[in-house]
């Protein structure tokens, strides 16, 4: 099977694709996350999930739009649905590369994540699936969390704080904040 999977960062990544490469697949990164804010933060974890892709042998796509307005005009006066329209707005984009590629399904990172509505992810990767005529390939990575979190730091790799976000950061730090008073 030819996947695009869809990668917020290589500390998500790794035991995607170790699990991945157990099963006889290689996937091919795909890096597009225009909802991490700010750009310092885009940056490194950029940057890490391409050193991570390269010291793997990995094949790679970067989609390096850093469209603040566009994320933001996505999800403006939606912020109680944010986390579901930024599923969408980032495996919208998955799925249109893996139809003008050839690849026969995509997927995402984001299905690693304990903190992350996997159920809305699989549901809306399977509504874009249908939309675009491509495969979106459904697996429950969670178990896998720890493992891959427990590698990220062995290996150095860059451990984001929040989920990317504007609206996860200033949750993260006010929650911070709070417990402090």
């Amino acid at each position: 099977m030819k996947l695009l999977l869809h990668s917020c960062c290589a500390p998500c990544s790794v035991s995607c694709v170790k699990d991945l490469r157990n099963e006889n697949i290689a996937p091919h990164l795909f890096w597009y996350n225009p909802n991490i804010h700010p750009y310092t933060e885009y940056k490194s974890r950029r940057d890490c999930l391409i050193e991570f892709a390269k010291n793997e042998k990995l094949e790679f796509t970067v989609n390096d739009e850093y469209n603040v307005d566009a994320f933001l005009s996505f999800v403006y006066k939606k912020t109680e649905n944010r986390c579901e329209m930024c599923y969408r707005f980032r495996l919208e984009k998955a799925a249109l590369l893996a139809v003008n590629e050839g690849f026969d399904a995509f997927s995402t990172t984001l299905l690693i994540s304990p903190y992350q509505n996997h159920e809305a992810i699989k549901r809306i990767g399977e509504e874009i699936a249908q939309k675009y005529k491509v495969d979106f390939y459904y697996k429950d990575f969670r178990p896998l969390f720890r493992e891959g979190q427990n590698t990220a730091k062995e290996r150095n790799f860059y451990m984001q704080k929040y989920c990317g976000c504007i609206f996860s950061e200033e949750e993260r730090y006010l929650k911070k904040s709070n417990n402090e008073n």
